[in-house]
């Protein structure tokens, strides 16, 4: 139920309803802030994680889904989109762009649209789970719910 979430997961919750994604939003006992402990607690493989990374680039924000066994090559990515940099956004600027604390960054329930990319690498895994907004929130689906849900661009990022 919705309302026993915190606020921030709620947010999510409703999102992913008007997306017509049915991934109950799961609370876990103990803070999942990384793929690791993420995928420890739901006992998947950490690249079946959907990291939900911020950038700072071109003066905007940049979210970008990658999978928990991959690191962001930020110049090469940035060399693969067109853009000047792209480096890791501030905390302030995180929260700015989401509203929700690195470690539980969801792909969805933010102020406003992000421009996101989203890891090709991640379309192996039947099923994904992502931050459900809090790092105690986390939540199943499919990549293709994740690249619909985010409107996101495909690429590699590694």
């Amino acid at each position: 139920m919705s309302e026993n979430l915190p606020a921030r997961s709620r947010l999510v919750h409703d999102a992913l309803r008007a997306a017509g994604i049915g991934g109950e939003i799961v609370v876990l006992p103990d803070a999942a802030s990384t793929a690791a402990l993420a995928a420890a607690a739901l006992g998947v493989e950490v690249g079946a994680i959907a990291n939900s990374l911020v950038f700072w680039s071109d003066d905007e924000p940049l979210l970008v889904m990658t999978s928990g066994a991959h690191r962001v090559d930020t110049a090469a990515l940035a060399e693969r989109l067109g853009r000047t940099s792209i480096r890791r956004a501030t905390p302030e600027q995180v929260r700015d762009a989401t509203g929700q604390a690195i470690g539980g960054v969801a792909p969805t329930g933010h102020p406003a649209p992000l421009t996101t990319i989203v890891d090709e690498a991640l379309a192996v895994y039947p099923e994904l789970w992502a931050a459900g907004g809090t790092p105690h929130t986390v939540f199943p689906l499919s990549y293709d719910e994740l690249v619909r849900l985010t409107s996101g661009t495909v690429a590699k990022v590694d």
